[in-house]
């Protein structure tokens, strides 16, 4: 994927993120797995299937963990996948480390506002996955989170 593409695949997962039914306490986050052909596997947002389903792990759970194509697929998602979490058994750092996706691109990173100390870039990166951090989008991708951000 080029920069372009990871740009244009990112600003398809903040219009995502806008779909997210409003949540104290919880971030809006959109997130889209897109093959290397450049075709849309799968997408989801938070909350979109019950109130507390993040959007990495709904867009997973739309897929077969055997998929072939997930081998070369990319995970964008406008948010740092949560590597501490209440209310599942898996964070979506460990959803992604369980699937074959060896490339994430995030918008920008979870601050410490829920998550003291949230560590999914470094967590992904020790495990060998290439994540690509678009700074250049991290303030659109924090639009829909302005009432949780001091």
């Amino acid at each position: 994927m080029t920069h372009a593409d990871d740009v244009t695949w990112m600003e398809r997962a903040i219009e995502l993120s806008r779909k997210c039914p409003p949540a104290e306490g919880a971030f809006s986050v959109g997130a889209i797995i897109v093959g290397a052909d450049g075709e849309e596997l799968a997408h989801g947002y938070s909350r979109e299937t019950d109130a507390h389903v993040h959007a990495e792990e709904s867009a997973l759970a739309k897929l077969p963990a055997d998929d072939p194509h997930l081998a070369d697929a990319t995970l964008y998602s406008t948010l740092e996948p949560c590597s501490e979490r209440k209310s599942r058994p898996l964070t979506c750092t460990q959803l992604i480390l369980r699937s074959p996706i060896r490339r994430v691109v995030i918008a920008w990173r979870e601050p410490s506002l829920l998550v003291a100390d949230c560590i999914g870039v470094e967590t992904l990166q020790a495990d060998g996955i290439e994540v690509v951090e678009l700074a250049e989008l991290a303030s659109q991708a924090r639009s829909m989170n302005a009432h949780l951000l001091p």
